[in-house]
């Protein structure tokens, strides 16, 4: 069984709090000013994320306070399954498909932890099929969202069933009180909260997805990740992704591109994770492509912020409804732990 796999409708949702940039700036100021050397300087990075406001789980003022492990993953079991149902009723509703016809669901989170995991509970909230097939996936980070798309449309093309996936993250759970390291000051300019859903089925029309491809870079896992501590997931990542992604941006694109059978000339599209204004101009810069060819990512970042494996299938969905089908060739991508590099060739 071969069938093709297509992206019928997507649909997101945003956290509750709306939190301005220059607020973000202020709150930094304030609480990293008596242990953080050289902080004007790193406070630019405020001004220089290409962010103007993103959307919170809570206040503001509750991230002036220290939270444990078990208050903060509540509140992302809670927020997950909150925005995640939402997300799943717009696309369901947009697609069109009755919701008995789905065959599988995909999960993506990086931000907390649940067991039963957050899709089971899905499940019944939606009423979707007991029987359906269920693939969580835990720990890929600002890559989940190409990796679930790929991994989504593989399911499709053996079942023949459309499949419903489900990216949704709590960031901003993830601020740790007792860090004051430049990366946790870092985090607080570029993380968001959301959720997003696709549905991805045998159908005649929708974005179709050709082919997925995934690279993973020996000793890199420093670059990017999680060191758990007493007050939870803390923050650890790297200032050589950028350049990461001038390293392996053209081959990723030119391997996938290959196994898709496409040509590099054919591309017409590219959707990228937009991690930050730094990691969309090196995707500029690495593949060739003019600002206006990422204007949906930029778009995303400067009203969303980075909402790791969330913001991918956000710039997804603005570039449906923006840009009318051609047949031409896209690619999907994004970077995450490991360190590894996600590719996605799509035709629209």
């Amino acid at each position: 069984m071969n069938a093709t796999a297509r992206v019928v409708s997507v649909g997101t949702a945003v956290a509750p709090h709306r939190l301005v940039q220059s607020d973000a700036r202020a709150f930094a100021e304030g609480f990293f000013a008596r242990d953080v050397q050289g902080l004007e300087r790193l406070l630019r990075a405020f001004e220089n994320t290409g962010i103007e406001e993103r959307q919170l789980a809570n206040e503001l003022s509750w991230y002036r306070e220290p939270h444990g492990f078990p208050e903060k993953n509540a509140c992302y079991e809670r927020m997950t399954l909150e925005l995640s149902l939402r997300a799943c009723e717009r696309a369901i509703e947009r697609s069109g498909i009755p919701r008995e016809r789905l065959g599988g669901v995909v999960f993506v989170s990086t931000t907390g932890i649940a067991t039963p995991s957050i899709d089971s509970i899905l499940v019944q909230r939606l009423d979707l099929p007991r029987n359906i097939r269920r693939v969580p996936i835990w720990g890929l980070g600002c890559a989940g969202g190409a990796a679930g798309l790929a991994i989504a449309a593989s399911l499709v093309r053996g079942d023949a069933r459309p499949v419903l996936l489900v990216a949704a993250e709590i960031c901003s759970t993830t601020f740790v009180h007792g860090d004051r390291s430049k990366a946790n000051l870092i985090a607080t300019a570029l993380f968001g909260d959301g959720a997003a859903a696709a549905v991805i089925a045998p159908a005649d029309k929708g974005l179709e997805v050709l082919c997925g491809h995934s690279q993973l870079l020996d000793g890199t896992a420093d670059v990017m990740g999680w060191t758990l501590g007493s007050e939870g997931l803390q923050v650890r990542f790297a200032k050589s992704i950028p350049s990461i992604v001038h390293e392996v941006g053209p081959d990723l694109l030119a391997t996938a591109l290959h196994r898709a059978g496409c040509a590099h000339e054919q591309v017409e599209h590219v959707l990228v994770h937009p991690g930050g204004a730094k990691v969309l101009r090196a995707y500029e810069e690495a593949l060739g492509v003019s600002h206006d060819r990422l204007r949906h990512a930029w778009d995303v970042l400067r009203a969303h912020g980075n909402m790791s494996s969330v913001t991918v299938l956000f710039v997804l969905e603005r570039f449906l409804a923006e840009v009318a089908p051609t047949g031409g060739v896209g690619v999907v991508l994004g970077l995450g732990p490991g360190f590894s590099a996600e590719a996605v060739v799509v035709r629209w």
